[in-house]
């Protein structure tokens, strides 16, 4: 069993917002009432109320799939074209207010920035020695659920250290996207200044984990100055990652939480959940959904053969690029060396995304065994901070050299030598760099977005259309929800 900070504990049901179901935490007895007058009187309680606010990154699962199918290096797949209406529609550029998994992804991340919110409500409530050490951490997980919103939606309602109550919708205004990145800014920088370089537990945030997102946010806004300031900072000064040299190995359980990982949601399968509250499941629900349809064979599991490489992506790899048969599966291929059996399903290309496929694993989960994949999601990665930073350096005119150095570790990782250096500078620099993140982040939910902050969507990805898709509609729930405070974004 891994050892982490997903931990069962009593409810802490008074932390959820508005979602389509509870989770694991309302679904327990409590032991007593909670609420603001008896509660965060101990290091425990503010403890607890951690745990909660990181049980939410489980659901971000959602977030990486679709951040994939979004983009042009997968296609939605599943069993025929209505399964999973809602995935098909954002695959095919079609996606509406009325789309259920939308929804979700609004409803859980704000429950993420509810939880977290929590515990800064009260954060001057209880003293204790370390304590600081738990704010900062409520504070990057909050600008982690933040960062997700704007991604998404654009502009979304702040409520600073407080939580989102019911009638909220109706006098809170949606804030400006340059109001909701001050706002990440500055929980980011509070995390880097107060949280340590190792962490007190296997899954909680780190000062470099706060650096690598405060980059990353950075980066997002074209400040590029900042970004390339901050993120060398994490590579030269805080230190302690490292590229895994066997790229083959980097996605399998053993490396987990390895040198390589800034940032990692954990899952385990101690805990099962049903289709019906798929954010119940302690384990990653989208390797289940990723799967390979009737598979029997070695290494692998059987899933529900959704968001399928293009063929396009498998190609974009040049020989000798060893990241290709880690990141896309060619199961003709696989099947042939091994002799496996699959089935075939929408929009089967052949392909799967490799890196989370679901492994065989010897222990039986509980639950359905599609829900429970313990496959833990690399959010951040040391390869993404070194793209990142090489970007920045290029982007800002302030240093091509550097930029070039940071680019070729990522590629020296890749081909095995020093062979295939980049050697461009200026704009073809740029372009290289961007290559690089899709052959590097394939599979891992980056495309779609570095395909928006780039420019580069609407001439890339299928059905894209300019001054809409950069962000999705805000679900039509929660415009009726508002009554009218709230708009939705344009051409929805």
């Amino acid at each position: 069993m891994k050892n982490k900070i997903i931990l069962p504990l009593m409810i802490l049901g008074f932390l959820m917002n508005s979602t389509s179901c509870s989770d694991d935490f309302v679904d327990r007895t409590p032991e007593y009432s909670i609420d603001s007058e008896n509660y965060f009187n101990s290091e425990t309680d503010y403890y607890n109320a951690l745990v909660a606010a990181y049980d939410l990154l489980q659901s971000t699962y959602l977030n990486a799939m679709l951040g994939e199918i979004a983009s042009d290096n997968t296609l939605c797949g599943g069993e025929n074209p209505t399964d999973v209406i809602g995935f098909q529609q954002i695959d095919d550029m079609i996606h509406t207010p009325v789309n259920s998994n939308l929804r979700d992804l609004w409803g859980w991340m704000f429950a993420g920035v509810n939880r977290a919110s929590y515990i800064l409500e009260f954060k001057d409530k209880t003293d204790f020695p370390g304590k600081n050490q738990i704010i900062a951490e409520a504070r990057f997980l909050r600008a982690y659920y933040h960062f997700e919103l704007v991604k998404w939606f654009g502009p979304i309602p702040l409520k600073g250290d407080a939580r989102f109550k019911i009638g909220d919708e109706k006098v809170i205004p949606r804030s400006p996207i340059e109001d909701v990145y001050a706002s990440i800014e500055a929980d980011l920088q509070f995390a880097v200044d107060n949280l340590s370089v190792t962490a007190p537990q296997v899954g909680r945030a780190t000062k470099g984990a706060a650096q690598a997102l405060l980059g990353k946010v950075y980066l997002y806004q074209n400040k590029f100055n900042l970004a390339a300031t901050t993120l060398d900072n994490l590579i030269q000064v805080t230190g302690g990652y490292s590229l895994i040299q066997n790229y083959s190995t980097l996605f399998e359980f053993s490396q987990e939480n390895g040198p390589e990982s800034v940032f990692e949601v954990q899952y385990t399968d101690v805990e099962g959940a049903g289709f019906g509250c798929l954010q119940c499941s302690e384990g990653n629900v989208a390797v289940g959904f990723n799967g390979i349809r009737n598979y029997s064979g070695p290494l692998f599991s059987s899933g529900f053969s959704f968001n399928i490489p293009t063929s396009e992506a498998y190609n974009a790899y040049p020989a000798g690029d060893l990241r290709r048969d880690v990141a896309i599966l060619n199961i003709e291929t696989w099947a042939a060396q091994t002799g496996a059996t699959y089935g075939t399903g929408n929009e089967h290309t052949g392909f799967f995304n490799r890196k989370y496929l679901p492994r065989v694993r010897s222990s039986q989960a509980a639950g359905d065994l599609n829900l429970t994949n313990p496959n833990n999601y690399r959010a951040i990665r040391y390869a993404d901070v070194l793209l990142m930073a090489a970007e920045a350096f290029n982007r800002g005119g302030i240093d091509d050299s550097k930029a070039r150095f940071y680019l070729n570790e990522v590629r020296r990782r890749a081909f095995g030598n020093s062979n295939n250096d980049i050697t461009a500078s200026g704009a073809a620099l740029t372009d290289a760099i961007w290559n690089e993140r899709r052959l590097e982040l394939m599979g891992e939910g980056h495309r779609f977005f570095d395909l928006v902050r780039t420019g580069k969507a609407a001439q890339t990805i299928p059905g894209f259309i300019a001054n809409k898709h950069e962000v999705f509609p805000i679900p039509i729930e929660e415009i009726q929800f508002s009554n009218g405070n709230w708009s939705q974004n344009p051409n929805y």
